[in-house]
């Protein structure tokens, strides 16, 4: 199987084996989520399942989850009380110990937030987003407030990170995530404390959120080139 057939293969598989009639639903973003919510629209479509309300993480979520008929609400809606039964989302790396970083497609403070809130996080990846460590071959998503760029910049070269604005594709100038932030992109220089790390980051004026998930217990499920699903055992 190739890269996007295995994501196909793992959205359509956690959506059919966890989603349930009467369930408030966190709906990732990315292109191995959005194959569990096209399952989740198939499987109301067909009345497997019925009565299903979900919470969009983005733009992208939200836009697919209309297309898939999927009723959708705010965190803040009486119907959610903020609180959902179960979220399915994808990540950037997980590394040993089931710590992951998402924000990739630029979501992570909504992901975080609806993540935290849920009672079940299944969080879905291909085999070659397990890493030893994390943060030193993909960058740590940081969303900063635009007026704080050089600021935040400079606190995280003194911690010896390697800083990049992310640009926009088709767009001039950054990329702006739903909430109107701006994105750092961070590379750690060496193994680090990973939990300490997303604490740090958080403690610097401007920062709104970053993208390391260390205080989630997620469970992890990846997929392999042979089409298997296959659920990720942490170290921890």
């Amino acid at each position: 199987m190739n890269a996007e057939q295995v994501k196909q293969l793992l959205g359509r598989t956690v959506a059919e084996r966890f989603v349930q009639s009467g369930m408030k639903l966190g709906l990732g973003t990315g292109s191995t989520a959005v194959w569990a919510i096209r399952r989740i629209g198939e499987l109301l479509h067909d009345g497997s399942v019925d009565n299903i309300v979900a919470v969009a993480t983005s733009s992208q979520s939200e836009v697919e989850a209309h297309a898939a008929g999927i009723a959708l609400r705010t965190m803040n809606d009486p119907e959610i009380a903020g609180g959902l039964d179960l979220t399915i989302d994808g990540a950037d790396e997980v590394d040993l110990c089931g710590n992951l970083t998402k924000g990739g497609g630029g979501a992570l403070l909504i992901e975080k937030v609806v993540a935290y809130a849920s009672r079940r996080v299944v969080i879905i990846v291909g085999q070659d987003k397990l890493v030893d460590h994390l943060g030193l071959k993909f960058p740590i998503p940081v969303e900063v407030v635009p007026l704080a760029r050089m600021p935040v910049i400079s606190a995280l070269e003194k911690l010896g990170c390697a800083v990049s604005l992310r640009m926009a594709v088709k767009k001039m100038g950054a990329v702006i995530t739903d909430n109107g932030n701006i994105i750092l992109d961070v590379s750690l220089p060496a193994p680090t404390d990973i939990a300490g790390f997303e604490r740090e980051l958080n403690t610097i004026p401007g920062v709104v959120e970053n993208g390391v998930f260390a205080r989630l217990s997620a469970e992890i499920w990846y997929g392999t080139a042979d089409g298997q699903v296959l659920q990720f055992a942490p170290e921890r």
